[in-house]
């Protein structure tokens, strides 16, 4: 059996690989991970000022240091009453990075005079795909809108999630459970964008 094509992940946040992967590996494609890769330290400092050019970053040096085809992302939470942050600070709004308890707290407490109707926010999330000489051959874009909610809400998800409210659903993404976040989040729609194009690259 000839081998199956190989896409990596570039990220090692294993709840956002995990969502990835799951999404990805009905596709005949073989999924991997930054930590499939013995002695791979390489990591992309997301230093730019928008989600497109951090994914486009990170998804062209995984990919000429895996030699594989990479699809990456960059995400984050945009409120409209904080003039979009934490937009690509999202990961590091309360100056460490991932600490999702202080990044919620910070985002209430910026917020606490906002009132309900003022509070509205969405996610984004930019998927870049680069082949393996690291040249970005697609970007694919997905948005989720909501509110934030006066306080966390649930245990599910990650980041944000227990403040993003969606308002058809009047429950956030950390009450919801992870089917339904699939079926409606910012990846889950940038990802089902790409699917064709990955499949249709890598595969070919």
């Amino acid at each position: 059996m000839a081998d199956r094509p190989v896409l990596v992940v570039g990220s090692r946040n294993v709840k956002k690989r995990d969502e990835l992967v799951e999404l990805l590996a009905p596709h005949g494609v073989e999924v991997r991970t930054l930590a499939d890769f013995t002695g791979l330290d390489h990591e992309v400092e997301e230093d730019g000022d928008t989600f497109e050019h951090n994914a486009r970053k990170k998804a062209s040096e995984y990919a000429r240091a895996t030699g594989h085809w990479t699809l990456a992302d960059d995400s984050g939470l945009c409120v409209q009453a904080l003039g979009g942050e934490p937009g690509v600070a999202s990961a590091h709004y309360a100056g460490e990075h991932g600490a999702d308890a202080a990044n919620n707290a910070l985002v209430l407490e910026k917020l606490a005079d906002t009132p309900p109707e003022r509070r509205s926010a969405h996610y984004v999330a930019v998927l870049a795909l680069a082949d393996p000489t690291g040249e970005v051959r697609a970007v694919e874009r997905g948005e989720c809108h909501g509110r934030i909610t006066a306080a966390p809400r649930g245990e599910n998800g990650f980041g944000y999630d227990p403040l993003f409210e969606v308002r058809e659903y009047h429950r956030t993404f950390g009450q919801m459970g992870p089917a339904v976040k699939r079926a409606i989040s910012h990846r889950s729609r940038a990802t089902r964008a790409m699917l064709p194009r990955v499949v249709a690259m890598v595969t070919r």
